[in-house]
């Protein structure tokens, strides 16, 4: 995908005078491989090793950042959907700038564009769809999420900061503004219908109760527009409480990115070291306090316009860290392993999502079935993920060694 792995400038005035490529900034690589050996870190297994020693706070802490917030709240693991989409708005300028070197037009660049978020939402379909008896039309997913708001980004890049900003606001408030409309769960509410227990401890009471799960704005919208399509039995609730609707602030989060890309591109090939870092916190701090003022809850699952803000301060922080490091400090050959991932992530994103059992079976079949249990049953999930990680890496090594980068 040539918006997460091209780097060059972007910014409406420069869109206009044909810009030169720029040379490839390593710390949006290496950060992007860093979100990606997050997600592709899954096989690490931490949850199973925890669970054989539940006494220790080491593993407890492990497990807690490789797994989602039940609701409210953020874990490592949390800031992997909004990092890849942050980063897809970082890239983008460099994306724009580098093809418009090449000579293409603006309609060309949209025809792809448009062309790139079909392929996206498909994709994100396809894998959604791999252990379903049909084709599973869900939109959730973190590829499906950025198609559905990726045209939008597109046009955005070639628009001015002013532009930038305020459709970011007129997102983010009149996302709030929606739900908060939106009548509440009331005291007889069917939570058993919605897939939620009566004694969950995650309930909101009062204004926030707009934000609860299941109950809300996003839920009546699937159950309406996911049961426009075929489906093995009428569409209820998703398990997770994860919704359709969310690709609308997920569009503000990769707002923010593009916003971040084009600081990095006028600045170059300086680091705007204080807007990042000045942006990174007062997004966290915002979005905080929307959640401690019951204004707006910090949720992940349902993208909440204080989760885009906090997560999105979160990525902006964690792209000023890489910054510093390689850009800044000029430690670079750290990174490398990084940035074999960073530079194919969405070539890692189909290797994690496919290629899983594929590896294990043959680990099986060609080294015997106790193969991982080198350090006894209670290490073999981790041994077995280890070895199925640096498989990952060792294809996606090759890939970058031979020059295959995997685009849409």
């Amino acid at each position: 995908m040539s918006t997460l792995v091209e780097t060059a400038p972007v910014a409406a005035e420069v869109v206009r005078s044909r810009p030169q490529a720029a040379v490839r900034n390593v710390a949006v690589d290496a950060y992007r491989g860093f979100v990606m050996l997050l997600m592709m870190g899954e096989v690490l297994q931490f949850s199973r090793i925890s669970q054989a020693f539940p006494a220790s706070w080491f593993w407890k802490v492990l497990a807690f950042n490789q797994t989602h917030a039940e609701w409210a709240g953020c874990s490592l693991h949390d800031l992997i959907q909004p990092g890849f989409s942050f980063l897809v708005g970082v890239a983008l300028p460099y994306s724009i700038a580098s093809r418009l070197a090449k000579g293409a037009t603006f309609g060309k660049l949209l025809a792809h564009a448009s062309w790139r978020a079909l392929v996206l939402i498909a994709l994100g379909i396809f894998l959604r769809s791999m252990h379903s008896p049909q084709t599973n039309f869900t939109f959730e997913d973190t590829l499906t999420q950025i198609g559905l708001g990726y045209v939008f980004l597109f046009l955005l890049g070639f628009r001015s900061p002013r532009w930038q900003w305020t459709t970011l606001a007129v997102i983010l408030v009149g996302y709030w503004l929606a739900w908060a409309i939106y009548p509440a769960p009331g005291p007889g509410f069917n939570w058993h219908a919605v897939g939620v227990p009566s004694d969950w401890t995650h309930f909101y009471t009062g204004f926030a109760a707009h934000w609860n799960k299941n109950s809300n704005l996003g839920q009546a919208v699937d159950v309406w527009f996911l049961n426009l399509f075929p489906r093995p039995k009428p569409f209820a609730y998703n398990d997770g409480g994860y919704l359709t609707l969310s690709f609308i602030p997920t569009l503000g989060t990769m707002i923010l990115g593009l916003i971040a890309g084009r600081w990095l591109r006028s600045a170059a090939p300086r680091i705007p070291m204080k807007r990042l870092l000045l942006a990174g916190v007062i997004g966290v701090a915002a979005g905080l306090l929307f959640h401690v003022t019951g204004i707006c809850p910090v949720v992940k699952r349902i993208w909440t316009p204080s989760w885009t803000l906090f997560s999105g301060g979160a990525s902006f922080l964690l792209l000023a860290g890489f910054s510093w490091v390689i850009e800044v400090k000029g430690f670079k050959k750290w990174a490398f392993p990084l940035v074999v991932i960073g530079m194919n992530s969405i070539a890692a994103y189909l290797i994690a999502h496919l290629f899983e059992d594929f590896i294990v079976s043959s680990f099986h079949i060609n080294l015997g079935q106790h193969v991982f249990q080198i350090f006894g049953t209670a290490y073999e999930p981790l041994v077995q993920g280890a070895a199925v990680l640096f498989t990952y890496w060792l294809i996606l090594l090759w890939m970058y060694r031979k020059k295959l980068f995997l685009k849409i």
